[in-house]
Parts: C-alpha cells; sequence; structure tokens
C-alpha cells in the first residue's frame, strides 16, 4: 500500500477521534483539536498504521440513552400565574427640567398590578402524582399547570412549600406515572457523572452531563438560611429550576435549584439541593404541609488557624459559638460563648453552614450530644433541641389573624428576631421584634408602605415579640387604622396602616 494510502488510513481513524472529542483539526500524521481563544493542544499522535487496522470507537457502554429513557418521562414541566405588583415611573421622570429640580427623588406612582407567568421544572416522585419542585417556581403562584412528556397536562395542587430550603411539593391526580426513585445524595463523590433534566428557557425536555464538581456548597443567593448544594457543570439554565439531578444509575441525587453567572446564562456553575434534604422536607410537607425544624439557640462562626492557635487547638475543625441565646436549648445545657463545637451526635462537625444544617435536620425535642473544647479540655454536652420559628407561619393570613392575601390584615410573612437576623440587618443589641420576611404587594402593610426587611417592634402600642402576639393584636383592633412601629436600617419609625 502507497504511503498516501496510509495517510488515508491514519486520517480516518484520527477523524474518529475528532468527532467524539470535538472540533479538530488534522496536521500531517498528528490530530490536533483546536480550542476556541487557546492555543492548539495536541490530543494525540497517529502512527504509522495499515489501513486496515480497525478505528478506535466509543463503546456503546459509554451512552446515556438507557438512564435517559428511564428518567425522562418523570422531568415535567411547571407553568404558574400569579400576580406581582410593579412600581410605575412617573410619566414626567424624563423632563430634565424636572429631574433638576427633584433631583433623583422624583415621586412614584403608586404600584399597579400585572399578572406574571413563571416557568420551571420538577420532578415526579411517586407514581400517584407527587411531584418536587422548587419553592421558587411556584412562588406567589394562582394556578400552577404540570405537562408530562407525552404533551398530557394537569392542573397542580399545592401540597406544601418550604422558602428556606426552597423546595415545594405538587399533587396532580393521575396514577400509574413514572416515577424517579431517590438516591442517597450523602454517598455521592466529587468528580462522580451528573445528568441535569429540565426544560431550560422553554425550549422542551433537555439533558446535559457534566460531574459533581463539589459538594457542602453555599451560596447565599436566595433566602439563604438552610443551604447544602451539590455543585456541578452539567448545563442548567433558567427554566430548569425544580428538575432532575440524576447519577449513572439513574437515581435523583439533586432538585437543580440555582446558577452562578454574570451573564444570566450557564457557565458551568450549577446548584442543586441533595436528595436526602429533599426527603426530609418533602416527607413532612406531605404528611403536615410544613417543616418543623431543631435550634440550639447559639450564634457560631468557622474556625480559622489563628482562632485554632489562639485557644491552643491543634488544627482548626469545629466552629466556635459567638453567643448564646439566653433561655434557649444551648444555654439550658451549658454550652458557653468560646466553646469550639467539634461533633454533633458523634459526627465531625465541618463547618458552620453544616452544622446549622445538622441541627435544623433534627426534630424539635429530640435530645442530641455535642463535644466541645473549652480551656484546651474536651467536654462532652447533652440538649433538647427547642424548635425553630417557622417562615412560613406569617404565610398569607396566618401570622395577620387569620385573612387571607386578597380579603385583608396586614399580608406580610414575618419571622421572630433572632440572634442571626440581628447580625445580618445589623439591629442593636437587645432588639425584639418580628422581620418582615414577605408581603403581598396588594396588601395592607405593602399599601402603607412596609418593606421587607422591616422589624415590627409594636402594634397598636403592645410590643410583639411572637407570632401569637401580633394575631392577638390585631383581633383587638377596632376599626381605626393600626399604628405600627417599625425598625428600618437601625431607624425607628411609625406606620398606619389600615386594615381592608
Amino acid at each position: 500500500m502507497s504511503s498516501s494510502g496510509k495517510k488515508a488510513g491514519i486520517s480516518l481513524a484520527a477523524l474518529a477521534l475528532t468527532a467524539t472529542f470535538g472540533l479538530g483539526v488534522l496536521f500531517g500524521d498528528e490530530m490536533t483539536e483546536r480550542v476556541f481563544g487557546a492555543d492548539e493542544i495536541i490530543i494525540s499522535s497517529a502512527t504509522d498504521t495499515d489501513a486496515t487496522d480497525a478505528p478506535r470507537s466509543v463503546a456503546s457502554s459509554n451512552s446515556f440513552a438507557p438512564i435517559v429513557s428511564r428518567v425522562a418521562p418523570a422531568v415535567v414541566t411547571i407553568r404558574s400565574e400569579g400576580r406581582v405588583r410593579a412600581a410605575q415611573q412617573h410619566p414626567f421622570m424624563d423632563d430634565p427640567r424636572l429631574r433638576e429640580f427633584f433631583g433623583n427623588r422624583m415621586p412614584q406612582q403608586p404600584p399597579t398590578p400585572q399578572r406574571r407567568s413563571g416557568l420551571g421544572s420538577g420532578v415526579i416522585v411517586s407514581n400517584d402524582g407527587y411531584i418536587l419542585t422548587n419553592h421558587h417556581v411556584i412562588d406567589g403562584a394562582e394556578k400552577i399547570k404540570v405537562q408530562l412528556t407525552d404533551n398530557r397536562t394537569f392542573d397542580a395542587k399545592l401540597v406544601g412549600s418550604d422558602a428556606p430550603s426552597d423546595l415545594a411539593v405538587l399533587k396532580i391526580e393521575a396514577k400509574d406515572l413514572s416515577a424517579v426513585a431517590l438516591g442517597n445524595s450523602d454517598d455521592v463523590r466529587v468528580g462522580d457523572v451528573a445528568l441535569a433534566v429540565g426544560n431550560p428557557l422553554g425550549v422542551g425536555q433537555t439533558v446535559t452531563s457534566g460531574i459533581i464538581s463539589a459538594k457542602g456548597r453555599a451560596t447565599g443567593l436566595s433566602d439563604g438560611s438552610f443551604e447544602d448544594f451539590l455543585q456541578t457543570d452539567a448545563s442548567i439554565n433558567q427554566g430548569n429550576s425544580g428538575g432532575a439531578l440524576v447519577n449513572t444509575s439513574g437515581e435523583l441525587i439533586g432538585i437543580n435549584s440555582q446558577i452562578l453567572s454574570p451573564s444570566g446564562g450557564n457557565i458551568g456553575i450549577g446548584f442543586a439541593i441533595p436528595s436526602n434534604m429533599a426527603k426530609n422536607v418533602m416527607e413532612q410537607l406531605m404528611q403536615t404541609g410544613k417543616v418543623r425544624r431543631g435550634v440550639l439557640g447559639v450564634t457560631v462562626q468557622p474556625m480559622s488557624s489563628d482562632i485554632a492557635a489562639s485557644l491552643g487547638m491543634k488544627d482548626s475543625s469545629g466552629v466556635i459559638v459567638s453567643s448564646v441565646q439566653a433561655g434557649s436549648s444551648a444555654a439550658n445545657a451549658g454550652l458557653k460563648q468560646g466553646d469550639v463545637i467539634t461533633k454533633f451526635n458523634g459526627a465531625t462537625v465541618g463547618d458552620s453552614n453544616s452544622f446549622r444544617n445538622r441541627v435544623a435536620g433534627t426534630q424539635p425535642g429530640a435530645g442530641v450530644t455535642f463535644t466541645v473544647m473549652r480551656d484546651g479540655r474536651e467536654q462532652e454536652l447533652s440538649a433538647t433541641l427547642g424548635e425553630r420559628a417557622s417562615n412560613e407561619a406569617g404565610a398569607k393570613g396566618d401570622a395577620s389573624g387569620g385573612g387571607d392575601a386578597s380579603g385583608g390584615k396586614l399580608g406580610v410573612q414575618v419571622q421572630p428576631v433572632t440572634p442571626e437576623l440581628a447580625s445580618q440587618l445589623r439591629l442593636t443589641e437587645g432588639t425584639k421584634g418580628l422581620v418582615v420576611r414577605d408581603l403581598d404587594p396588594e396588601g395592607a402593610a405593602a399599601e402603607a408602605g412596609v418593606q421587607q426587611g422591616d422589624v415590627i417592634l409594636e402594634l397598636n402600642r403592645q410590643a410583639v415579640t411572637s407570632i401569637e402576639q401580633l394575631r392577638a393584636a390585631l383581633q383587638t383592633e377596632s376599626g381605626r387604622p393600626v399604628l405600627m412601629l417599625i425598625n428600618r436600617s437601625g431607624n425607628n419609625i411609625f406606620v398606619t396602616v389600615r386594615i381592608k
């Protein structure tokens, strides 16, 4: 055979590899892959072989098609509709003479209600129609529709939603559906292959592949309360939220939730809620419609090598207690400021985020043990967990005395001030009240000018530090405007609210 024949054979083999690895350019007996924006990178070097030699090929076992065929029917598209109030700019705002007079203090027209539609994904987790998705996919929705891969569409009922974990459970009236089995996310390893399935940007169901890039991530992009994300480079975009992240066994290991991107599009940094956390939240929502979480009553911060050295510790594992809430489970157990918690229920404490998640994932009233380092000595302490105030306790009407979002009362979601919230909001030490976590844009409080992040201190000159006190104060109102004292950015101001 001629040399030209040999080169033809070599080129065909290289071409097969080029199809496998990406867009390639052949140079003589070498195959080089061109990476956009980078120098040429040598992938492999061909050698003089006879043209009859069999070219390399990708083994059929490398295909993810069998996994996708099992998982795809269980991943659905979720469409929601609701109302949102958008502030309108004053029509004379563009007049330069008025801008010169008013500066940036131009008056705003009252917000007007607008319709909002949302798109996301969900995962069928039971044959009788229970679906896991993200809280933010259905938050504020008045109508929720679920579309299956066979194009059947169902009206969905909201079973329960949990903002701190960004999870929600829906139910559709259907039987014999395809469901995804939940895997054990604790067994997931960095480097494991992962597939993301969902409906990005409304183009239709899409499957992308990647690996698990990291575990135990916290981004603070959402509510930020309980984050323990799996990070993946499998492509996730808007519309993927609530979709499935599965392993190569076709098991659900995460619910796709967030991305980090300067442009809003995928750059290979996506986050999924671990299946073990999702399972815990899902089971509680299905059983009671709400999530109960344990609380110790401490504020902790990460250890550093300098802190460890100053305390005479050999390493910087664990978390250091920066404050202990009076009368809390931690206080009753004898925990003190400056203690270093190294173990919780026998398991090593890695960082403050994972520690808080472990405590919160334990049911209130449960007995727990923890190991602390104090004055260079190790001590074992035990406590009975209290119950964390639910962020959903103030959902439409619940914290506002029983009225719904359209019918009256305040229309706010509130949460008692904790040491952590006080630190985040930079409140004066000892401030007590209720933090406004969310508002109904058409509710009485929003119309009175109450804002997210405000701290309600008093209602009709009565201090309110619990949802029960807020409810009681509202029940005693006599038709007059409610006088509310709030703290906003460190300043106390009075606001009058006319209850509808």
